[in-house]
């Protein structure tokens, strides 16, 4: 173990001595995480509000302006102009002045009052499929309150009263109450943020030795590969544990995303997260001939899959089979899921341990392939 220990420092003080002269990858790695998750932090979001309205109300009853305002009353829809004439609406929907318009017809008031149905027309701009699909699933829940409320009134006044509804549904919503898209981001971009930074900078490593005539001295050196893995890899693993606590304060102080379950088994989840990104960034490293070329395939074997194959933005299960198997090869697919079991859930280990074989079979398996990889002459 001693042996061990007296051949891996050398590396490490070497490393730590490289990292001290070149600023870039303290920054890199210190600052850009935390930075990176307050711009995508406050830039993504899929909360859908201020839908910009377009209101016709041909009635200008005291009953067409009630109903209106149901949709006015809120912060989902913003009122950018009233109109009476209803073909107006298709020009100001295609010129992007407004995304829904709201036509009520003559007599609207007269039919509610006699118990007849008006026929309410809704344009909806559909070039953008997520504002619409809620957009409508705002208006019908508006136009099924204030129709609940118009026949609970037709019926007080017929003297049947104590009628009510045929279920009362009562939803409770678990672990994000106020349903803020926020929530389920942050993780995913801490994810995303966390593996790209830390595979691009360690990516650097060997392939500067290269660069620098310097590999050589190295691979003649008694130095096994498994040690100048280890070598590399640990002064990465102590600057990405800062970086991580700084990226967990800007999630706690500007988005309010706290850890709710143990710190230690996040600490844990995100050591293994992090020994795989460094293994990767090392097998990287051994492949590319140019800290260019190493860039570009950090890139692509991170950024990519772990935004689209982690589950951070599509959800795994509305993939075709070919491709959720693909995301068993992700690591960002194990860590987004137990992060999330973690900080949002408060869950044990129960909830995300095979997450962590995952994650532990992942780092395994890119530090041996590093090893391998840096056998002498193959590095």
């Amino acid at each position: 173990m001693s042996g061990t220990l007296d051949r891996i420092r050398p590396v490490v003080k070497k490393e730590l001595r490289q990292i001290r002269r070149d600023p870039r990858t303290l920054v890199l790695l210190l600052a850009i995480p935390a930075f990176l998750l307050i711009m995508y932090g406050y830039a993504l979001n899929f909360d859908v509000k201020h839908i910009k309205l377009v209101l016709c109300d041909q009635d200008q009853s005291r009953t067409s302006r009630e109903f209106a305002g149901i949709f006015l009353g809120t912060e989902y829809f913003d009122l950018v102009g009233t109109i009476q004439d209803a073909a107006a609406l298709d020009t100001l929907i295609d010129r992007g002045e407004a995304r829904a318009g709201l036509v009520l017809p003559r007599g609207f008031g007269n039919d509610i009052a006699a118990g007849r149905s008006p026929a309410v027309q809704v344009l909806l701009d559909g070039s953008d499929p997520t504002t619409g699909a809620t957009a409508i699933g705002y208006i019908n829940t508006n136009a099924l309150t204030y129709s609940v409320r118009v026949v609970t009134g037709r019926l007080d006044r017929l003297g049947i009263s104590g009628t009510g509804l045929p279920i009362d549904l009562r939803p409770r919503v678990w672990y994000n109450p106020e349903l803020r898209s926020v929530r389920f981001l942050i993780p995913g971009l801490m994810a995303f943020i966390l593996m790209t930074v830390v595979v691009v900078s360690t990516a650097f490593s060997v392939v500067r030795e290269k660069e620098r005539g310097t590999m050589e001295q190295i691979l003649v050196s008694p130095l096994r590969p498994l040690d100048l893995v280890a070598g590399k890899t640990i002064p990465y693993i102590f600057i990405s544990i800062v970086s991580i606590h700084a990226v967990l304060f800007v999630a706690a102080f500007l988005f309010d995303v706290t850890i709710k379950g143990s710190y230690l088994w996040l600490l844990a989840v995100m050591l293994l997260f992090l020994i795989g990104g460094l293994g990767l960034g090392i097998l990287i490293s051994t492949i590319a001939q140019s800290q260019q070329v190493a860039f570009m395939m950090a890139i692509l074997l991170t950024m990519l899959p772990t935004f689209i194959l982690s589950g951070f933005v599509f959800p795994i299960r509305n993939m075709p089979a070919a491709i959720q198997a693909v995301t068993y090869l992700v690591p960002a697919r194990y860590f987004l899921s137990a992060l999330r079991a973690i900080l949002l859930k408060g869950a044990g280990l129960g909830a995300f341990w095979d997450q962590l074989v995952g994650l532990l079979g992942f780092a395994a398996l890119m530090i041996a392939a590093g090893a391998i990889r840096l056998r002498r002459g193959e590095g």
